[in-house]
């Protein structure tokens, strides 16, 4: 008679570890995601509670900036960590970030195209490109016109021949302070300047009417101390 042994399977605490290794992984990978998000996250949160931060640190191009929440002009751009670009304005001659966009409503349409009373700036990695300094030196003056004007406080400007492409702007330059600016001239909208200086891995662009040429030296000294003002820490 034949006999058949039948025994229970019982699992080895062998097969049992196995099985645990994975889940502490997976558990061990989940807590540093969690770590490393609150890491990123943290200087939006203040001693207060409030989770409506004061400056937002961001890194462009390597270069680390504390950039004002309310100045920045796209709410998708409001987070810290690296970012490729970042748009802002401030107030003018406050320096200060704006409340938030004007409204504008059928009674006040008419009235509400006021001057502009803004610097926009731009931050955008550079990715080893010609510099600001390098373009002014040895692009521009390909372009430029040979007739050269200095208005009153020491403001040179050089128009742009109408046969290249800036043929619609004119070089504006000072030495003290110092300025560079390329703007356009007025026509059926106000003529704007364009300002470039390099930071580290970034260039900020800064944005202005031409019509404050009249007061270059604040336009300048503006610049000059937002980008002091928004550099973070550095050695």
């Amino acid at each position: 008679m034949t006999v058949f042994s039948a025994t229970s399977p019982r699992p080895s605490r062998t097969r049992i570890r196995t099985h645990l290794v994975p889940i502490a992984l997976t558990g061990v990978f989940a807590a540093s995601a969690v770590a490393l998000v609150a890491y990123l996250l943290w200087p939006t949160w203040t001693a207060g509670g409030s989770d409506i931060p004061d400056k937002l640190p961001v890194s462009v191009g390597g270069t680390l900036f504390n950039l004002p929440l309310q100045a920045i002009r796209m709410k998708i751009q409001r987070h810290s960590g690296p970012q490729e670009r970042i748009d802002l304005d401030f107030l003018y001659p406050s320096l200060q970030a704006p409340n938030g966009p004007t409204h504008v409503t059928a009674e006040t349409v008419d009235t509400a195209m006021q001057p502009i009373d803004r610097i926009f700036l731009s931050i955008a990695a550079h990715h080893d490109a010609l510099s600001p300094e390098q373009r002014t030196a040895t692009i521009y003056p390909r372009y430029l016109d040979q007739a050269a004007t200095t208005p009153d406080d020491g403001l040179t400007m050089r128009p742009f021949r109408s046969d290249t492409p800036y043929g619609s702007e004119d070089l504006y330059s000072a030495s003290s302070p110092a300025l560079t600016a390329r703007c356009t001239r007025d026509a059926a909208t106000p003529g704007m300047c364009l300002s470039e200086r390099r930071v580290g891995g970034a260039d900020l662009t800064y944005r202005f009417p031409r019509s404050w040429l009249s007061q270059w030296r604040g336009v300048a000294d503006a610049m000059d101390k937002l980008t002091a003002q928004l550099r973070g820490p550095h050695s």
